[in-house]
């Protein structure tokens, strides 16, 4: 792959990673003391139009503690 190909890729994934971290944090501070210590299951969708890729990864973000 190319240089241009991977830098815009980086400055992608690098965007997905620092907006997601922003949602989830904004998301359990306004849930509050409910999901304080819970487990819950997290899934990211990735699509690209005109590839025809759907990409999930699930994994498990355990709420701050009490």
């Amino acid at each position: 792959m190319d240089d241009e190909f991977n830098m815009s890729l980086r400055k992608f994934l690098k965007q997905v990673g620092v907006t997601s971290q922003q949602a989830i944090e904004e998301a359990v501070r306004k849930a509050g003391p409910e999901v304080a210590g819970k487990e819950m299951t997290a899934r990211m969708v990735l699509s690209i139009e005109g590839l025809n890729l759907s990409h999930v990864v699930t994994g498990k973000i355990k709420g701050p503690g009490a």
